[in-house]
């Protein structure tokens, strides 16, 4: 309870130190940033902190962390100055009803998913082992970067900023790592909720704003102005509404979940099973589903151990036989918090809401000015390009697949902006620039396509260039498994597959979608959609043949490459097909015969994409007609904006999707189980805002049957989307009836099932820095539990891991067989040697290790040889199966 309340008082204070730079920084969006506030402040003080620590400024200790807190604290006092206190004093007295209800949801959110972890808090299977190893390891490095607990001698290789950031909170608060993992993982749950719920409070305030301009456009005044997304400055009564709607943003993103669990109670309910004529139980229905243990018969016990899991494993690949390539990974954020691995993914959340918000904010024209950047001129003022910068390149820090994601989603924003705005639309007071007050006329050279790329490409690269230089350091020591991209061919994602994962996104996008075409489509526009749309996926298509091209090219003349041509045969063995020619004409097939993903993207895309496009005013009409570049975006003024960003969200969304289709990158497991992961992921995240905006723009809007229809149709839908995370919170933890009772300590299992392995953990933890020897093993198992839970760095945790980490196995060299050897030999001689050559100061020898190397294994033949041991070195802890021995001189 207490360290709770310390994590919540140190989070919450940082949240109002980083306010009025939040209010300084983000004057487009209607909340000033208030509910981001805490998203921000953690960024910017991680950020000083880790940067300082790198280049050798900072320790990497409580004094390091408060004088990073100093700069965020002088930065906010220095908008604090820029904006006065007087304003921003009104501000909060007129928003009052936002703060407590941003305050109350952070609160009880927070509260209640650390209860949820109490309940079932144990750090035990998945990847739970390798983050407690993180945090653990980042408390104990004397600098930045920290060591590698699973490789002595090297540094971490892995995005870690997200687990630095916990570790942070964690020194601070004085939290031992165990309970610091289900408090991180609460927390980061908690400002997620509110980075959501920030999103679809701004949309909605800046609507309400922008129904109120339209209302006074209508009795007389400048039309100008009612469709701006910079017309209204946020005054602090100008969006005064109810902030309980914008709820339904954190609902949709955080609760709501896939159809697997419908799924599941349909399978365990014996739904389309029957017994045939042999006794066997069979279905035709699950058997053509063909996913996972859902194909499986339905088990006795309906809510079985982790029958939770294939919820996450939807998609399913298959191979040129039609052999399933293993499932692939398609979480949802409330599998991610259920299973509650506080892995990069999960980290990234609150940031990648961040992300969104920053470009909403540009968006709203929050941010006006100009810099110059290697000679081009973009159209932001250098706070927000920097905050930006910062905001974004920390994506690649936290879970490097993001970066490039959120970066063409500002982009995108900003292009929108610029050409549905700057170019168009008076300045941020609201007075026209144009004479007489008219809407000034877009000409044909700014509102060329080509404008519109330079726009695009122009910021991303300034900003993706400045997001990796602000964070060089970790560049300089990161490593990764990841290769370049891969032709698909084969791997094509069934429609029903699409449709059970994100049928509750879906569903409201398509009729928002479809909504927003009756009252603003034309044929025409959609025609150009569509046009875009398939030339786009013509267009992948052929980047995907000629990848294959290039790559059978280096297959057939394997004596000028060998290297490249055993890469380009290990590709085409992965699908197991016979030759190219037959690979490609099997993708072909299946394209054409399992269309019901492509479909539906074609739908969503021509769709928005017509939304998007042009329809020229009788201003800009005479104008558009005579150039000869017409202006893919002459005119957004038939949508508002927060109805255009929600379609950006859709329009990103959806090309996420659209990707994997055509190209994954390459990486260890040779199919798509990581790509779907990452960009399915971030899919939902940006889909679910637009989602929960489009539901509540319709409920408000339809009427009679339509609207009968569509709220009954979305409440079925909604409840079948909460059978997943009811059976699922029910039976992780028990019902909440925990059998060891509540404990926030992810490692008090240990103590309860191996005293003396817990005891001598702890003493590793206070004991002076040294390298650690222990049994070695592979992933996902018991072994390197010491560097674990101590964070003391071993000579070789789990080594496939560090092979995913490092892209290969040469960091690790012979150390797996160099430990075996350690515990084996009889010869001190030959100890000592590897002992110095690891630089090790403790030797473990317990359970693990006499069972590892015990007598007739193959690792140790004659079993492990302890004499050495007790004849040579210290003997510092010992209780009962277990002794750590020190290395003189050490």
């Amino acid at each position: 309870m207490l360290s709770f309340l310390l994590w919540y008082l140190l989070i919450s204070t940082l949240g109002l130190l980083t306010f009025p730079l939040a209010y300084r920084l983000l004057p487009g969006l209607p909340d000033r940033g208030y509910a981001l506030s805490r998203i921000m402040g953690l960024l910017l003080w991680g950020y000083l902190f880790w940067l300082l620590g790198s280049l050798g400024i900072l320790n990497n200790d409580v004094g390091g962390e408060l004088f990073a807190l100093l700069i965020v604290a002088m930065l906010s006092g220095w908008a604090l100055r820029s904006v006065g206190w007087p304003e921003i004093r009104n501000w909060l007295h007129a928003q009052w009803r936002l703060i407590i209800t941003v305050e109350i949801l952070f609160l009880v959110t927070f509260a209640a998913w650390a209860i949820v972890r109490a309940a079932n808090p144990e750090i035990t299977g998945t990847e739970k082992p390798m983050e407690l190893a993180f945090i653990n390891a980042i408390l104990r490095s004397p600098t930045l970067p920290p060591h590698d607990p699973w490789l002595s001698g090297y540094a971490i290789s892995y995005y870690y900023f997200g687990y630095l950031l916990v570790a942070m909170i964690a020194r601070l608060a004085g939290t031992l790592g165990g309970v610091a993992f289900n408090l991180g993982i609460s927390l980061v749950f908690a400002l997620s909720v509110i980075g959501a719920y920030s999103l679809l409070y701004n949309l909605l305030s800046r609507r309400v704003s922008e129904s109120a301009n339209q209302r006074v456009g209508e009795s007389g005044n400048d039309d100008a102005t009612r469709h701006s997304p910079s017309a209204t400055r946020h005054s602090p009564s100008a969006t005064r509404h109810s902030p309980l709607p914008a709820l339904l943003a954190p609902f949709f993103a955080l609760i709501v979940s896939n159809l697997g669990g419908l799924l599941h109670i349909l399978r365990v309910g014996g739904l389309f099973w029957r017994v045939d004529e042999t006794g066997e139980i069979t279905s035709r229905f699950w058997a053509w589903l063909d996913i996972g243990k859902f194909s499986q018969p339905p088990p006795q016990e309906p809510f079985f151990h982790w029958w939770w899991w294939q919820a996450s494993r939807i998609v399913q690949d298959f191979d040129f036989n039609w052999a399933n390539k293993g499932d692939v990974i398609d979480e949802f954020p409330f599998f991610s918090y259920l299973l509650a691995d506080l892995h990069p993914h999960v980290l990234a959340m609150p940031f990648a809401f961040l992300a969104m918000a920053l470009a909403l904010n540009l968006f709203f024209g929050g941010g006006r000015g100009q810099i110059r950047w290697l000679g081009m001129r973009i159209e932001i003022n250098l706070p927000t390009f920097m905050l930006a910068a910062v905001a974004l390149g920390s994506l690649a820090f936290l879970n490097t697949w993001d970066f490039p994601f959120y970066v063409a989603l500002f982009a995108g924003a900003y292009t929108l902006w610029r050409f549905g705005t700057v170019r168009q639309q008076p300045p941020l007071d609201g007075q026209s620039v144009a004479a007489g007050g008219q809407r000034p006329v877009l000409s044909h050279v700014e509102g060329s396509a080509v404008d519109l790329a330079k726009d695009f490409f122009g910021l991303g690269a300034a900003l993706g260039i400045t997001g990796i230089l602000l964070y060089l350091p970790f560049y300089f020591g990161f490593q990764s498994q990841a290769g370049g991209p891969l032709p698909n061919l084969i791997y094509i994602t069934r429609g029903t597959y699409l449709w059970i994962h994100f049928a509750p996104l879906l569903v409201p996008i398509l009729a928002f979608l479809i909504y927003l075409w009756k009252l603003n489509g034309d044929r025409d526009r959609l025609k150009q959609g569509v046009k875009l749309t398939l030339g786009l996926v013509l267009a992948l298509m052929s980047l995907t043949l000629l990848l294959a091209l290039a790559i059978s090219i280096l297959w057939a003349f394997q004596s000028i490459n060998p290297e490249a041509a055993i890469a380009a045969d290990a590709f085409l063995g992965s699908v197991a097909a016979p030759s190219w020619v037959a690979l490609i004409r099997e993708g072909l097939i299946r394209r054409l015969t399992i269309p019901g993903t492509m479909l539906t993207l074609v739908a969503i895309l021509s769709l928005t994409i017509a939304l998007l496009w042009p329809r020229p005013t009788p201003e800009t009409k005479t104008i558009v007609e005579q150039s000869a570049l017409q202006s893919p975006i002459s005119n957004l003024q038939s949508l508002i904006p927060s109805h255009t960003f929600a379609l950006l969200l859709i329009l990103t969304g959806a090309l996420l999707v659209l990707a994997p289709e055509f190209v994954f990158l390459r990486d260890m497991f040779g199919y798509r189980i990581n790509t779907i992961f990452k960009f399915y992921f971030q899919v939902w995240l940006m889909w679910s805002i637009a989602a929960a905006y489009g539901v509540i723009i319709l409920w408000r809007s339809l009427t009679g049957a339509r609207k009968i229809i569509f709220r009954v149709g979305m409440g079925l839908l909604l409840a079948l989307a909460l059978i997943y995370p009811a059976f699922g919170l029910w039976s992780k933890t028990n019902g909440f009836e925990p059998y060891q009772g509540f404990d926030l300590d992810g490692t008090a299992y240990v103590a309860r099932s191996n005293p003396d392995e817990k005891a001598a953990m702890q003493w590793l933890t206070d004991a002076p820095a040294g390298v650690v020897a222990e049994s070695v093993g592979g992933s996902y198992s018991g072994f390197a539990r010491m560097s674990i839970h101590s964070g003391q760095p071993t000579v070789l945790g789990w080594d496939f891991h560090e092979m995913q980490w490092r892209g290969g196995s040469e960091e690790m060299g012979s150390r797996r067989v160099d430990i075996e050897r350690l515990y084996c030999t009889s010869h001190w001689d030959e100890a000592e040697i590897i002992l110095h050559q690891y630089n090790i100061r403790y030797v473990v020898v317990g359970t693990m290790e006499r069972t590892a190397y015990g007598a007739g294994t193959s690792a140790c033949p004659p079993g492990l040889s302890e004499i050495k041991f007790i004849q040579n070195l210290l003997p510092v802890f010992q209780q009962g199966s277990v002794t750590i021995y020190e290395v003189p001189g050490s």
